[in-house]
């Protein structure tokens, strides 16, 4: 069985979405072993607590150095067990210590299509650039900002009208679909990384395009 680590700072609805994949079957063989959080009044220890899953606060500033704390995290998590950690909102960039012990085993998800819109706010850098599709993608982690191998994404068409919130919303509707998915493939052993391209066995592409605003629109009279 696949035993995953969840860390998260806030209201953990991807480690929700997460748990209930595993409860209805989507993802087999797995179970969520942990949750780290860096924050004591995090919602998402409401979400464990609910769940009967093992969670631990951890403070920063209870470790000399930043790779000190995350070597403290990736102890906890060795100690569980755990085969797949899982960023979660997990508002700090994950140090050496714990991607060395988890070599391609730590995802994230990020609100936009990367390599577009790193770090904090991809929502809002999207609406602000006027970019016609955004959305969010799940990727294996690296010592970057959101620089590591994308496993999955899913395109959101932004409205002209559309606000930080109104398309955070969105396409926190299509996080809660792919971060699963991506733990189901991790699963099944079916995720190989190959330099900067994670090949998933067994897929084959479509050629479907999402095209925003659609094209039929500039024919209407």
């Amino acid at each position: 069985m696949l035993k995953i680590g969840v860390l998260a700072s806030g209201r953990g609805s991807n480690f929700q979405a997460v748990m209930d994949a595993i409860k209805d079957g989507r993802i087999k063989n797995a179970a969520i072993a942990l949750l780290v959080t860096d924050k004591p009044d995090a919602y998402a220890i409401e979400r464990a607590r609910a769940n009967a899953i093992p969670f631990v606060y951890l403070a920063p500033r209870d470790y000399p150095t930043k790779d000190a704390y995350f070597e403290k995290i990736a102890r906890e998590l060795a100690e569980r067990g755990v085969g797949l950690v899982l960023l979660a909102g997990f508002m700090r960039i994950v140090r050496r210590p714990l991607l060395d012990a988890f070599p391609w085993k730590v995802m994230n998800i990020h609100p936009a299509l990367l390599p577009s819109f790193p770090g904090l706010h991809g929502q809002r850098q999207a609406a602000d650039y006027g970019v016609k599709i955004s959305g969010c993608t799940v990727h294996f982690v690296d010592e970057g900002m959101d620089t590591g191998p994308i496993i999955i994404q899913a395109a959101v068409p932004v409205r002209h009208d559309d606000t930080e919130e109104s398309l955070s919303e969105r396409i926190l509707e299509h996080e809660h679909r792919i971060y699963p998915e991506a733990v189901r493939l991790f699963a099944e052993g079916r995720l190989e990384v190959q330099g900067k391209k994670v090949v998933i066995k067994g897929f084959r592409s479509d050629e479907a395009a999402l095209v925003n605003p659609p094209l039929e629109n500039f024919y209407l009279s």
